[in-house]
Formats: structure tokens, C-alpha cells, sequence
């Protein structure tokens, strides 16, 4: 099954519906970052959620960041997306290795650890838009449902799930994400929350061969849903380039550039979201050292 992002709503507006299949995004993050088994899961259900908000926002230079600054050994995990869900991400540790938890799945939530979740819109404004809540659970879909109840104030329910296999490649990987609009009624709530807490879990749907459309149908039967036509594909994508690493480097000011060039003579940048490495050679530094404030 290729990878495909859907959308859907309730004729009636109330009921606004994504749903994901990631299994070759997770795969390709997981490949990039050689990520042991807990950082795959972590790391992969992070870029599923981003590449599922990046579908509400408008403009193609608008992006969505997701950070869990965690104390748990995987230390910090970053997913940033772009309005076509274009992800790239990391975790600052992805070689954890920890046993199963009590339901012997993969101990994510302990991996990740206890501290805050960040949720950061950058739309072309002078400033970009930002929310914090904690961490409750490391879960990841827990969190990202609570901090859609605590900042954004929408009512969310957020499934995610990355399932690897034996030889530690992804076997399947995806996320649903329901919100009510404000002319829901409680009703409505309760039936979608019903829906969802006896629903299997993402990885279960996908292992039996379900869609995204019979996953999107199957939360939200007993609504009368129209599905998008425009369907997306959801790509692990990074956007670092020579020019971009070049302005970082030199955005680092010129006494900090000055003791490289003495001390070192170069500069090797390594990108974080795809591993790429650049390096600047002294006379290049030069340059940047003329350039820089």
C-alpha cells in the first residue's frame, strides 16, 4: 500500500477527518537516521502527525513544528512540515534500546520521558505562532490530543502507530486525526469518542488491509462524510541546501567565524534532518567572515 494522505467532513461541517498511510516516510526517516526500533516508532508517529497538520495550512511557505524536549534517552525529537506534507525530522538519540513496556509493545513513553511538547506555526508573520503544553504521557498521539485541548482549544482525537518488523524496518506505519467543529453537538462527541476508544489501533487497521478511505469511513460511520478528492502523498523531504548551510554559518557572527578560521582553517556543517555534510574551506570562510555582522 503506497503512502497517501486523506481527507474528509461531515456534510453537516461538524466532523473534520485525516488519514495517513506513512509506512514508506517512516522507512525512508529510519533508513536516514540507521534509528533502532523505539526512536523508528517515536520519530515515525511525530512526522505522521506534522505531515497530517501540515494539510491545515494554506500557504506552500508556511510550515508546522513539532518539538518533545523530553528528559528520556531519546532526548529531543524535531518533525517540521510544509503545506504539502513534506516532513523531515530527528531524534537526538536514535540508537535507544529499551526493553518491551508491561504490554509488551515498545516502550516509547519511556523513551521519550517527562517534559514539554512545543507546537510551532511559522505563516509568514513577523512572529511565529507558538503553544506549550507538558508531556503526559510520551506517547506521542496522548500528547498531541492534549495539546489540542489545552492550546488550540479544538477537540481532537489523534490515533498514530509505526509498526516495525523483525529485521527493524517499518512494517506499516499511519494516524488518523478528528476534529469537532464548534457547531458540534455533544451527541456527536460522544459517538466519535466511542468510536475511537473501541476502534483498533492504526497499525491494526492497516495490517488488515484497510484503506485510508475504510479507516476514514469506519471512525466516522453513522455520518454522512464526503471525502476530498485531492489526495496527497506524504514524503520525508528535507530542504537543507549549500546556500541554507552557508547562512547559518554565517549567521553565527564574526568573532565566532574568526576562531574557526584560525583554529581550524574550514567548517563542516552536517545537517541533523538528513545527515547531509557540508564543508566550507578557509577562503570560503573568508568570504563569510566579510559577510557576517
Amino acid at each position: 500500500m503506497s503512502d497517501i494522505l486523506v481527507r474528509g467532513g461531515s456534510m453537516d461541517g461538524t466532523i473534520k477527518i485525516f488519514v495517513a498511510v506513512t509506512k514508506d516516510l517512516v522507512e525512508e526517516a529510519r533508513k536516514i537516521h540507521k534509528s533502532f526500533p523505539i526512536a523508528t516508532a517515536a520519530l515515525g508517529r511525530t512526522l505522521t502527525v506534522a505531515a497530517i497538520m501540515g494539510q491545515n495550512l494554506k500557504n506552500d511557505a508556511d510550515s508546522v513544528t513539532i518539538q518533545f524536549r523530553g528528559d528520556g534517552p531519546l532526548g529531543n525529537i524535531v518533525a517540521v512540515s510544509d503545506s504539502k506534507s513534506q516532513v523531515r525530522g530527528y531524534a537526538v538519540n536514535p540508537f535507544v534500546d529499551l526493553p518491551l513496556n508491561k504490554n509488551g509493545k515498545l516502550a516509547v513513553g519511556k523513551a521519550v520521558g517527562k517534559g514539554d511538547l512545543s507546537v510551532i506555526y511559522d505563516l509568514g508573520m513577523k512572529e511565529p505562532y507558538s503553544g506549550r503544553v507538558p508531556i503526559v504521557t510520551g506517547e506521542i498521539a496522548e500528547d498531541m490530543t492534549y495539546y489540542f485541548a489545552k492550546s488550540d482549544q479544538i477537540p481532537t482525537a489523534i490515533g498514530l502507530g509505526v509498526l516495525v518488523d523483525t529485521d527493524c524496518s517499518v512494517k506499516t506505519a499511519g494516524g488518523y486525526m478528528i476534529q469537532l467543529m464548534p457547531e458540534a453537538t455533544e451527541k456527536t462527541a460522544e459517538i466519535i469518542e466511542e468510536k475511537v476508544r473501541n476502534a483498533p489501533s492504526i497499525t491494526e487497521m492497516l495490517e488488515k488491509g484497510m484503506t485510508a478511505e475504510d479507516i476514514l469511513f469506519f471512525l466516522t460511520d453513522g455520518f454522512d462524510m464526503l471525502v476530498s478528492n485531492e489526495t496527497v502523498t506524504p514524503v520525508y523531504k528535507c530542504k537543507c541546501s549549500e546556500r541554507r548551510m552557508r547562512n547559518a554559518v554565517i549567521s553565527i557572527g564574526k568573532e565566532e567565524l574568526k576562531r574557526i578560521i584560525e583554529e581550524d582553517g574550514k567548517c563542516v556543517v552536517e545537517c541533523q534532518f538528513c545527515n547531509s555534510s557540508y564543508t566550507f574551506q578557509k577562503d570560503e570562510l573568508l568570504k563569510m567572515y566579510e559577510l557576517a555582522r
